[in-house]
């Protein structure tokens, strides 16, 4: 089974969308998808009341998730970690211990060679609009994702 792991920064808003959203489009027979924030301050919480609703208004439901901090063990216990920003990227980079942990590590936008933005937008001090465009960079960029990771599991 493929492991991928979804990290923000609080766990909260963005990871707990593409964790919902990836998990919609895979398998859950041969992927376990996660999600984490690197810092702490929302370990046990449920997603951002706005995170659900949009994931929710797009037929996911995203409120049985808890945010957790991301461990130096999620190295170990994940195939693929994607971040949403560069902020994120250097934190999880930061707590590597090898050239094979930082290879695990990648932009989740970077997965559409595509598209020109490279950090998903902390929607947390935005309004729903910026929840809902949060959603669409994500669902495109889960859409990319999920065939190759099916594909690669072929």
């Amino acid at each position: 089974m493929k492991s991928i792991l979804m990290v923000c920064l609080g766990n909260i808003c963005r990871s707990p969308l593409a964790h919902g959203i990836l998990e919609s489009k895979l398998p859950e027979s041969e992927f376990y998808v996660d999600s984490a924030g690197t810092a702490n301050y929302h370990v046990g919480d449920l997603p951002d009341h706005r995170s659900i609703a949009v994931a929710k208004s797009h037929g996911i439901d995203i409120s049985h998730q808890s945010g957790r901090q991301f461990l130096v063990s999620d190295f170990d216990a994940f195939d693929h970690i994607f971040v949403m920003d560069h902020s994120n990227f250097t934190n999880v980079i930061n707590l590597a211990r090898s050239n094979e942990d930082i290879a695990k590590v990648k932009l989740m936008l970077e997965v559409n060679a595509n598209n020109k933005q490279q950090h998903v937008p902390d929607p947390y001090y935005g309004d729903m609009s910026d929840f809902e465009h949060v959603f669409k960079l994500l669902d495109k960029a889960c859409a990319k994702l999920s065939k190759t990771l099916i594909n690669e599991s072929a």
